[in-house]
């Protein structure tokens, strides 16, 4: 008897059914038609996407905190944890570097705003206000104290990531300097409440189809497909310099871990049809986190590097702000020296590091580096206005695939990446959740340890792993507290 073959309806049923990635490419789609169609309608669509970014963001700094101090502890090593996060500052710089670079040399080449011949005066420069807030970038001084938190719960509430991983590293510290003996509960505790949000993840990413409908409906209805021949210049260039960064990037994958990133792009294709969808990367952070866990990355590595990122490596960012700078000043008809240039280089290297959750962070990066070189109109930022939006496709993808390369990097550099797990991962083969491998064997709770061994820590971070000296504990400390008499 012949196998039973579903029908074509049955398998599309099927795979709409049960793919994420079906499901968020439909959505993309009908929000696109949408949007073109009934763009009044379209436009009130909006919510749906930001409601969805809303609930991810609630899980987001949680999640960060309980990877890192479990990657800390886990780890056994505080020195290690130090050495991977100055290594992803120093591969933040060169990659963001790199992508300024790449965007002045092809603004240079190509000259998108030549011959556009604008009159500043003639620009609505209050619609840039209004896009800011009336806000504007950090200092340096400002940016290093808002990393400092003021409050453990503040840190929490106000979503501040770079806050959240100081508190985390701090407690991962104490658990590593106080060991098992002093507080056996705590370790086991934050690992089930990982556990717990990873499970939020997943039931909020049952509602990432509207959210993705919505948002795409939203642009297309609000700004129509028009912008597109008037700025096709502009975005034509932005789209291929990142284009030519992302082949770059996957050169250096392989030169660093001889891993494919054309096999992780497929293996993190639904997060990345998410993120374009949403226009954001973090709508995606606590999948990616996960998958980049299972790819072979070390805890420690992958809670350090990737959300550190989304402050300090805004690749796809860093390439806009070069082109937009010179698309500007060529269309408003000024020739910036080479020296000009390398000083739109350097104010961008700076500027660039602060701009993660300014509403508007884009202009007033702009406008800074406008105002350093004296030579472009501030105004003239406004220029970017009608195009802003429809750049955020290609800042997402770069600045998502620039943070997992980095993660992949900075921990085979650290020798925090296990290679043969990834490869296999990426070939789509099953490889055991790292979540799962210890289960079946002693909990790190139930290991007995001798008294005065000075291997308390030992049961922290897990068998093998070294770790630092640990007072021995008196027997007296080791005791249960007798039962008060009732």
């Amino acid at each position: 008897m012949p196998p039973f073959v579903p029908s074509l309806p049955r398998r599309v049923a099927r795979t709409l059914r049960t793919s994420l990635f079906a499901q968020v490419t439909c959505a993309l789609v009908l929000g696109i038609v949408v949007g073109k169609l009934w763009p009044d309608t379209a436009t009130a669509l909006q919510p749906l996407g930001d409601g969805f970014t809303r609930l991810i963001k609630t899980v987001i700094s949680p999640l960060v905190f309980c990877v890192v101090v479990v990657g800390i502890a886990k780890a056994g090593d505080l020195k290690a944890f130090g050495r991977i996060g100055v290594k992803a500052l120093i591969w933040f710089e060169i990659a963001s570097t790199a992508a300024l670079v790449i965007g002045l040399v092809a603004a240079n080449v190509v000259g998108p705003g030549k011959g556009m011949n604008v009159d500043p005066s003639s620009l609505n420069t209050a619609a840039v206000n209004e896009t800011t807030g009336g806000g504007h970038l950090p200092s340096t001084a400002e940016f290093v104290l808002n990393a400092l938190p003021q409050s453990f719960l503040g840190a929490f509430a106000e979503n501040e990531l770079l806050q959240v991983l100081i508190l985390a590293c701090l407690v991962g510290a104490a658990l590593l300097h106080l060991g098992h003996t002093k507080v056996p509960k705590i370790l086991p505790a934050i690992e089930q409440a990982q556990e717990v949000i990873f499970a939020i993840v997943g039931f909020i990413m049952r509602l990432a189809p509207l959210a993705v409908f919505g948002a795409m409906a939203h642009l297309v209805g609000n700004y129509g497909l028009g912008v597109m021949r008037t700025y096709a210049k502009l975005i034509v260039l932005c789209y291929v310099a990142a284009a030519l960064f992302v082949a770059l990037l996957a050169v250096a994958l392989k030169a660093v871990t001889g891993l494919s990133l054309w096999k992780f792009l497929r293996y993190i294709r639904e997060e990345m049809l998410l993120a374009l969808g949403t226009a954001s990367t973090e709508s995606v952070m606590p999948r990616v986190m996960q998958k980049l866990r299972r790819a072979g990355a070390r805890d420690d590595a992958v809670g350090l590097v990737l959300p550190t990122g989304y402050s300090f490596n805004l690749d796809g960012a860093s390439l806009y702000l070069s082109i937009g700078t010179l698309f500007i000043a060529q269309a408003v008809g000024v020739d910036l020296s080479l020296g000009q240039q390398i000083t739109v280089v350097l104010v961008l290297m700076l500027t660039s590091k602060g701009m993660a959750g300014i509403p508007g962070s884009a202009f007033l990066a702009l406008s800074a580096t406008a105002s350093s070189l004296g030579a472009i109109p501030a105004g003239a930022v406004a220029l970017l206005l009608g195009v802003d939006r429809i750049m955020d496709s290609m800042r997402v993808v770069t600045n998502l695939l620039g943070n997992c390369v980095a993660v992949f990097a900075v921990s085979r550099w650290e020798g925090a990446l296990d290679i043969d797990r990834a490869k296999r991962t990426l070939d789509g083969e099953d490889a055991p959740d790292p979540d799962e491998a210890g289960k079946g064997a002693p909990d790190a709770a139930d290991v007995s340890v001798p008294v005065g061994t000075q291997k308390g820590a030992a049961a922290v971070v897990g068998a093998g792993t070294p770790v630092p000296d640990i007072p021995a504990q008196k027997t007296e400390d080791l005791k249960e507290p007798a039962p008060e008499a009732g």
